[in-house]
């Protein structure tokens, strides 16, 4: 039995994985990056090894570090999570040969599947339905186009070794071909090294449906049913449940029999996934689902088959990394009721989904359901990984509950200043062809003007924001924050601003929105409604934005100040640079509307701001 486990990973599935150890009397070891030296994964280890600068690429993909952690603390077992290294078969094996337990596929699996050409030869010869397509050793543009051209247009464009939508390219005709390819191959090779690719018949109703597997070392391999991750944006998954919903016991059976046999074929060791792409026309039938790729590690997803089976996947890797048999015959497995996770995101989807980075100053998300964070208030959301900021999971007799439950949780988070995907997630479940199931992979881009929700605030939100600062007033005359839910105040006016909007308000005689919640400080005040969160400056307390209107200048999305030119007190004239904003990798001069003087500056060069932030207010000249 494992005794000492390091975990080489971060965030959520960190935790996730100190959790079980923890339960199953193992002791852990966190390892960190510079940003991550306070984050709650390493607070919540036994042990915890720093291993290097912020960037994955100095730090958590640096095996060696890795293997050095392990070894330095005592650790028999590493256990890489899901991403970064945990289907590097080159560092598995380095693992494996540093005399450590390997809580993973063996590398022979993860290198059988690691190339997409490979593994659809590989499932082929074992008996699993492969989508029409081709994957030959001839990669000349000629030999592909003629491919393309006999399978029949619109056609899928993968490269072999891609992965979360890389190197993906549809082409919808004939002549589109060759530029498809060309662009196609170019990203192939700049993200991954290899600009090889197989061609695949473009399924027009694609349903993406995968299967839970889990082998051992004593030649056992069960299956845990399916899920559906149909939902998703740019390839990326944001909606997945499990059951499967219409999916008769029949299809379950044939599609679930060929995820074992795909396990089978590589002499698969823990927990793996196989995804398939369903042909969803006429419903979900045997003969309409194709092998798609297997993932040789734990799934993001993995919670929901956890629910509807009550197994603890991650305590099954535990057990049989350490030699043991899979606790379970498959004739123990069953489906009980179904279950809904919803990956919460730190990102604007008014922005066009621009990541949202910063502090945490504000963090409840509830307790209802099942909560899978690598967070909590007053820590960081890192520029330098993954932007998820919690797993959102409900379970339910019926589909339609853990709907509804799902629903209702993301309309109660209340996260400030970082923005999240949180209404987001409210409209996609709320919408009527998903309460439905007519799902396809393109159901997100379809809809997405209807999904999106507006950051500006509507009537009531703005009432609300002045019935808070008019309560607050009244109730709390030393200016701390003060944090609650509404009740009545009088008939006062307060003067409020949102993004250079001032308006005067009055509060209402009763609650103007009795759902909502929220806080006020000295400087402003944050209304949390629906999944979303309404920063208002209060113009009463002598705020700068109110006071100067279309003065404010703001920050256009999350960023460093890698210039300032100006100080409180100057004068300024229309046009003249204020600051230098560096974001996603860009310089964004910020200037004068008009001229004026500098009344507020609450920049620092060299300091990270959120979005919206007011940087400075220019009060405009005198006439």
């Amino acid at each position: 039995m494992i005794s000492k486990l390091l975990i080489a990973n971060r965030g959520e599935i960190a935790c996730r994985i100190i959790r079980t150890a923890r339960e199953m009397g193992i002791a852990t070891v966190a390892v960190y990056s510079d940003a991550d030296a306070k984050a709650l994964h390493v607070r919540s280890a036994d042990e915890a090894v720093h291993i290097g600068p912020s960037p994955a690429a100095e730090s958590y993909l640096v095996g060696e570090k890795i293997i050095a952690a392990a070894k330095q603390t005592g650790a028999g077992a590493i256990h890489p999570g899901y991403g970064f290294l945990s289907e590097n078969a080159d560092f598995a094996q380095a693992v494996k040969d540093a005399g450590l337990i390997w809580v993973g596929a063996p590398p022979s699996s993860i290198r059988a599947m690691g190339l997409k050409d490979a593994a659809k030869k590989l499932m082929r010869e074992a008996g699993v339905p492969v989508t029409p397509g081709y994957d030959g050793d001839d990669q000349s543009a000629e030999r592909l186009k003629e491919e393309a051209d006999a399978i029949g247009y619109p056609v899928l464009i993968k490269a072999v070794a891609g992965g979360g939508g890389k190197g993906m390219r549809k082409v919808d005709a004939e002549r589109d071909f060759l530029s498809a390819l060309e662009s196609c191959r170019r990203e192939a090779k700049a993200s991954f090294g290899n600009d090889d690719v197989i061609l695949e018949k473009w399924i027009t109703s694609p349903r993406h449906i995968e299967v839970q597997v889990f082998g051992d070392s004593h030649g056992n391999v069960v299956h845990l049913f399916e899920r559906d991750c149909s939902l998703q944006r740019r390839h990326q998954k944001v909606i997945e449940e499990a059951p499967a919903p219409g999916m008769d016991e029949a299809t379950r059976e044939e599609i679930c029999a060929a995820a074992v046999r795909a396990a089978k074929a590589v002499d698969y060791e823990g927990a793996g996934t196989i995804e398939f792409i369903a042909d969803a026309s006429e419903g979900l039938r045997a003969d309409r689902i194709f092998f798609m790729e297997m993932n040789t590690r734990l799934q993001v997803e993995h919670p929901v088959t956890e629910e509807i089976t009550g197994v603890d996947l991650v305590e099954w890797q535990l057990l049989v990394a350490a030699g043991e048999p899979i606790p379970s015959k498959q004739e123990d497995l069953s489906i009980d009721g179904h279950a809904i996770e919803a990956r919460l995101y730190a990102e604007d989807p008014s922005s066009g989904f621009l990541p949202s980075t910063g502090p945490l100053d504000h963090f409840d998300i509830g307790l209802r359901g099942r909560i899978e964070t690598g967070v909590e208030e007053g820590d960081q959301i890192s520029p330098f990984y993954d932007p998820m900021v919690a797993k959102l999971v409900t379970w339910g007799e019926t589909r339609q509950d853990a709907i509804e439950q799902l629903a209702d949780i993301a309309d109660g988070v209340e996260i400030w200043p970082v923005r999240t995907n949180a209404a987001f997630i409210a409209n996609c479940l709320r919408d009527e062809d998903f309460e439905d199931a007519n799902l396809d992979t393109g159901f997100i881009e379809r809809k997405i003007d209807d999904l999106v929700e507006s950051d500006e605030p509507y009537e009531a939100i703005w009432q609300t924001a002045a019935d808070f600062v008019v309560l607050a007033e009244t109730e709390n005359h030393d200016d701390q924050p003060a944090g609650f839910r509404l009740n009545a105040p009088g008939r006062l006016t307060t003067s409020l601003s949102f993004k250079g909007d001032t308006r005067v308000v009055a509060a209402a005689e009763g609650a103007a929105f009795e759902a909502a919640t929220g806080f006020v400080d000295p400087h402003r005040v944050v209304v949390f409604a629906d999944g979303m969160s309404f920063a208002f400056d209060r113009g009463s307390r002598g705020s700068g934005a109110a006071a100067a209107g279309d003065g404010a200048i703001l920050a256009p999305m999350p960023g460093k100040v890698i210039a300032l030119d100006v100080a409180e007190g100057d004068s300024v004239t229309a046009g003249q640079r204020l600051m230098v904003l560096e974001a996603m990798k860009m310089e964004h001069s910020l200037t004068a509307p008009f001229d004026g003087t500098v009344t507020e500056l609450n920049a620092s060069e060299g300091g990270q701001v959120q979005v919206d932030a007011v940087l400075c207010v220019v009060e405009p000249a005198a006439d």
